[in-house]
């Protein structure tokens, strides 16, 4: 658990630096990690309903 831990935060300080999104929305700017954790939940809650429709 413990090497887990350190490399998130590896990961996280890493890809600190701001990036801009837009989708339907206005632009929006936040850090980089933000927005690949955001695309990880989303694809993690399509996946487990994926898996509950079978």
């Amino acid at each position: 658990m413990l090497v887990i831990a350190v490399l998130t935060l590896i990961f996280i300080f890493g890809n600190t630096r701001q990036t801009r999104i837009r989708l339907l929305i206005p632009e929006v700017t936040m850090p980089l990690w933000l927005a690949l954790l955001f695309t990880l939940a989303i694809g993690a809650l399509c996946g487990v309903y994926a898996a509950r429709r079978r």
